[in-house]
């Protein structure tokens, strides 16, 4: 792998079908926002022969930021495929948002990947998002490597930043966090900085020096040896404690000197299995140079010591109707199931989606089932369909180059499969599958739109239809309550995004305008109301009488109607006429304009005319008796409230708990989740946390999490009360 004494480059270049999964390696790119990885990704691509010349994030000329969204944020806001050609193997690599508002598109880069490449910048450190990530991989198993960036910077220092990588992902074991390379620095210049010009590999003992432009290997300087001693040796017993053969330690221990293949193939199978964490030094290639510091340690990682596609356990796979399904995980002869890790909309091309290969062999012009279940909550409907798919293809940045099949393993673009969104399973018609889809994180920001123009109007429903498509961290609503089109976001860049996309993709204008909540009403106490709509002028009139009562009843009751007219005074078929009358004003509401509910409303009495009293009539009635019962009686206006549960580190319980406390929110309980973190559980007004996400994610530094589920309606403090109804007559 990366410190193989006579690694070459072999065959290199854009990569083009795979033939076998072995020669597949598929690995994704992770990392906190500006700390390299699109930088990474050209200088890899670069040294691999894919690109002449690595292009610069400042510039918009990176193979993986093509949008031109990214190219005026000068950041990533989408997952992006890079397949380059490495020494026989095909390498697809998966380049990631950083900001914690694109997580979603993450997700579905470790979904697609079989082994996660964490980027650090030596300049910045680990943050709280990059720790979260890191215990989500660990938690599958997923093989990990770290690369340290930024290491021109004034302020960089590798091995400072080797035990800070140690502390914070080898908690549990620190040996097991350890670098394979030490960095080799040249004359310092007039600051005081000595650049990194070199690597030196610990097991091989073999200088590689970058100064030039392109990786030059040559035996080190008697000099250089006893500086690397130290971390030679604990490199060795890191990796002898990893390793599957028992008797390694007491020959190391005795004083034998290990056969280099030997902690070569240790370490590649330890990496692979996901219990050593190697940490590598790169930086992006000077100006005219062929090779950036350290792509082609990274590279050998990639295909020596990650996992193929082969080694890598399918996600759970039933029938569409939920029975068990077992498949033989990447055989390409096997039956087809892929998944849809991306959805995106080319303006030539139309949808063309972007999916992994878990069995059997996709090919062009074939006909597939296209099944999507489990996303109905976020606006997915489930669907169960035949399509024909396009030209499949190895996306390139915004190229797209012609593929002749995709086995097991490997990641392509299909076109023209209308029905496909994220999430989606591609399956053979004749044999329907569907796999259990990858936990995403739910949209909490609410953002409330309204079409600019009447002419945005007609295209708006498509334009969000697409959007939520292509992305299922959106969800879209439509409330019945507040008569909103509401897109819940994960924050605000990602609805900075959604709206420009909806702008200059498919040419729909909207407005933003205030998120509503659904507020209630609710009698506080008893009352009584007369209804009297009478109208005798000749002719056939309307006349229509009646006496209720109305209760408040305990939450949750909804609205009860109770007959208790005796005599006759209203007759039986006009009573139902009645409850549909209030019932109606009841929707309506009678103070602020919100619905009522949690009464009990009990018709009395009443009186009707022979000739003139009508359906209408007493609809109209039970209306008026309503609103009359509402002018003596105290009526509230109840909020929602929401239970809300927040994960945050141990420090910063304290300051989220006061938050909670100033939005009105009742702190009901903690209890300690593991790994230095505590669970807040609280009820907050649901109009107090429209910003939630993005205040604690301020306050947490990114790393804190929260989710939110509707509890009740209660009463809103009088002062805020009075407000709204004012708002609501139109007074100032």
């Amino acid at each position: 792998m990366g410190d193989k004494a006579n690694a070459h480059p072999g065959a290199a270049g854009r990569a083009t079908a795979a033939d076998h999964p072995a020669s597949v390696r598929n690995v994704v790119l992770v990392g906190h926002s500006g700390s390299g990885k699109t930088t990474l990704v050209e200088a890899l691509a670069l040294t691999a022969g894919a690109v002449n010349r690595a292009g610069r994030v400042e510039d918009g000329g990176t193979v993986s930021d093509y949008d031109e969204i990214e190219h005026r944020q000068q950041r990533s806001v989408q997952l992006s495929l890079v397949p380059v050609g490495w020494d026989g193997y095909k390498i697809n690599i998966l380049d990631t948002p950083g900001y914690a508002d694109f997580v979603g598109e993450l997700r579905a880069g470790l979904r697609a990947a079989d082994a996660a490449l964490f980027v650090v910048s030596a300049s910045d450190g680990v943050d709280g998002s990059t720790r979260m990530v890191w215990e989500e991989c660990a938690a599958v198993g997923m093989p990990r490597a770290i690369v340290i960036t930024h290491l021109e910077s004034a302020r960089s220092d590798f091995d400072e930043m080797t035990r800070t990588c140690a502390e914070a992902f080898g908690a549990d074991d620190p040996d097991a966090v350890l670098p394979l390379y030490l960095p080799l620095h040249g004359p310092q210049g007039p600051d005081g900085h000595a650049p990194v010009t070199g690597l030196i590999g610990l097991l091989s003992q073999r200088l590689f020096d970058y100064s030039s432009g392109e990786r030059k290997e040559s035996e080190p300087g008697p000099e250089q040896l006893p500086l690397i001693e130290e971390a030679r040796n604990r490199l060795i017993e890191g990796i002898i404690a990893e390793s599957e053969d028992e008797t390694l330690m007491d020959r190391y221990l005795g004083g034998e000197e290990l056969d280099f293949k030997t902690l070569v193939q240790d370490l590649e199978r330890a990496v692979a299995r996901g219990i050593f964490f190697p940490v590598l030094a790169a930086a992006p290639a000077a100006e005219g140079a062929k090779q950036g510091l350290g792509t082609v340690e990274l590279l050998e990682l990639i295909t020596g010591g990650f996992p193929t596609p082969l080694e890598r356990q399918a996600p759970t796979v039933t029938t569409p109707d939920g029975k068990a399904r077992q498949v033989k995980a990447c055989d390409p002869d096997g039956p087809l199931v892929a998944e849809v890790v991306k959805t995106a909309s080319d303006p030539y091309v139309g949808r063309v989606s972007m999916v992994r290969v878990f069995s059997g062999t996709l090919r062009p012009d074939e006909t597939v089932h296209v099944s999507g279940h489990g996303l109905a909550d976020r606006g997915h409907e489930d669907h169960d369909v035949d399509e024909r798919i396009g030209a499949l293809s190895a996306p390139f940045g915004k190229q797209q180059r012609a593929l002749t099949h995709a086995i097991a393993g490997d990641l392509a673009c299909v076109a023209k499969l209308n029905r496909a969104e994220t999430g989606d399973t591609l399956s053979s018609k004749d044999d329907p599958l569907l796999m259990e889809p990858w936990e995403m994180p739910d949209p909490l920001l609410p953002l409330a739109i309204q079409a600019h123009s009447k002419a945005d109007e007609d295209k708006l429903s498509q334009g969000l239809g697409r959007l939520v498509a292509e992305d299922p961290t959106m969800r879209l609503e439509q409330n019945q309550d507040t008569h909103q089109v509401v897109l819940w976001c994960l924050g605000e860049a990602h609805a900075d995004v959604a709206l420009e996309r909806l702008r200059s993709r498919y040419g729909v204008q909207v407005d933003v305008v205030p998120h509503k909540v659904s507020l209630r009403e609710t009698f506080a106490d008893r009352s009584a109301g007369r209804g009297r709509h009478v109208k005798q002028s000749g002719g056939h009139g309307q006349y229509a009488i009646c006496a209720i009562e109305v209760e408040p009843l305990p939450g949750g009751s909804g609205i009860e109607f109770v007959d208790k007219v005796v005599g006759g005074a209203v007759p039986r078929q006009f009573i139902p006429s009645v409850e549909k009358g209030v019932r109606a004003q009841a929707a309506r509401g009678v103070a602020a304009g919100y619905a009522l509910i949690d009464i009990r409303i009990t018709l009395l009495d009443g009186k009707a005319h022979s000739v003139d009293s009508s359906d209408a009539a007493f609809q109209t009635a039970g209306a008026l008796a309503l609103r009359e019962a509402a002018v003596d009686a105290r009526i509230h206006l109840l909020e929602p409230v929401a239970e809300v549960t927040v994960l945050v580190g141990d420090e910063y319980v304290g300051a989220v708990m006061s938050d909670l406390s100033g939005r009105r929110g009742r702190v009901v309980g903690t209890e300690q989740a593991g790994g230095n973190r505590t669970l807040v559980r609280a009820e907050v007004p649901e109009i107090e946390i429209g910003r939630y996400g993005v205040d604690l994610r301020s306050l947490s530094h990114g790393t804190a999490r929260f989710n939110r589920t509707y509890a009740r309606h209660e009463p809103m403090p009088a002062q805020l009360a009075e407000k709204i109804r004012e708002q609501a007559q139109g007074n100032p």
